[in-house]
């Protein structure tokens, strides 16, 4: 004979975990929604905290997105996940989002860089804000009107009807670049550039045009290519095989050009960096999978996305974002080393 089945124990509501730690349900709320600085001391919040785990207690999220008007959902929007950096950004967003009971939901530009289907036709009701890469800007055009916080990355932080910015000190990335091999005693370059029109890349070019100018006898020549290996590669084999003195470094707006900068100079039998420099930016793993291993400006992606997820979570909360820009770090590989003898 067969027992009755026994009813399911029922599940641990915000009223036990007051019970259990001692305090109101208000409390509860307050601890578990983060909103408890200032408000309750350290040792209540450790008591709520520790309240929730033992009995195993979940919040009704549906439930709080209801009372809140929130549905705590970010969409963040990117150019595309091909590109390892926005992969590192999305990972260092999630992890801030999944801390505070967010979720993210990823929208990568369908073309990689340009305009994108509209994101937001369905979705619009269902999120709390946004945070995009100014590389895919094209796809924020829907946005206007919609009254959604927006939180841009890497982006011009004189742009209005933006609720934050997060930055990587671009700049001053370039800047390092440029005087290391300045140091190095180089003094004619090709700055091989993403031809995408985006404030990152219009902030590389002013870099290491300021930089070159104020170190005599230096000069620099743009050459424009697509953000892609074989674009960067047959610019870069133009550009070495021109009429005059051969420049003696390129210098790249990413290390998916550098790697095509590389293949140029092979192909023309020069030696990387023997005869030729070349520097990446963004410090992607491809930076290592190239022999010789890429000299590149080292991008903290994850800190990206981490600051963005936070920027919106404070925002949300009606607080400042946190101001400042992300610093950034050469790194010092086997592509860069001094010029040829008497170049």
């Amino acid at each position: 004979m067969t027992s009755a089945s026994q009813p399911a124990p029922a599940r641990p509501t915000s009223r036990d975990v007051a019970r259990a730690a001692g305090v109101s349900q208000a409390t509860v709320s307050l601890v578990l929604g983060d909103k408890w600085r200032g408000r309750v001391s350290e040792a209540t919040a450790e008591r709520v905290r520790g309240a929730t785990q033992d009995l195993g207690y979940r919040p009704n999220l549906a439930a709080r997105s209801l009372r809140l008007g929130r549905t705590r959902t970010a969409l963040l929007v990117v150019p595309a996940l091909t590109n390892e950096f926005f992969a590192r950004v999305y990972t260092g967003a999630a992890a801030v989002a999944a801390e505070h009971g967010f979720g993210v939901v990823l929208y990568p530009s369908p073309d990689g860089t340009g305009p994108a289907r509209d994101p937001f036709a369905s979705a619009r009701a269902a999120l709390d804000g946004v945070i995009a890469s100014s590389m895919a800007a094209d796809a924020l055009g829907a946005l206007h009107g919609a009254d959604l916080p927006l939180v841009m990355l890497d982006s011009d932080p004189a742009d209005t009807g933006v609720a934050a910015h997060v930055n990587l000190d671009i700049a001053d990335g370039m800047r390092q670049v440029t005087d290391h091999l300045l140091a190095l005693g180089h003094r004619r370059f090709i700055h091989l550039a993403s031809a995408i029109d985006s404030w990152t890349f219009a902030v590389r070019a002013r870099a290491v045009h300021d930089a070159v100018q104020g170190a005599p006898g230096a000069v620099v020549r743009t050459v424009p290519a697509a953000l892609d290996v074989r674009a960067g590669r047959e610019a870069a084999e133009h550009a070495l095989a021109a009429p005059g003195p051969r420049p003696t470094a390129i210098i790249c707006d990413d290390d998916i050009l550098a790697a095509g900068a590389c293949k140029a100079a092979r192909r023309l039998g020069l030696r990387v960096p023997d005869d030729v420099s070349v520097t990446g930016f963004d410090d992607l793993a491809l930076a290592t999978a190239v022999e010789p291993e890429l000299t590149t400006v080292r991008l903290p992606a994850e800190q990206v996305g981490e600051r963005g997820m936070t920027a919106l979570l404070a925002v949300l909360d009606g607080r400042p974002a946190e101001p400042g820009s992300l610093p950034v770090h050469l790194v010092v590989r086997g592509s860069s080393a001094p010029p040829p003898p008497r170049s």
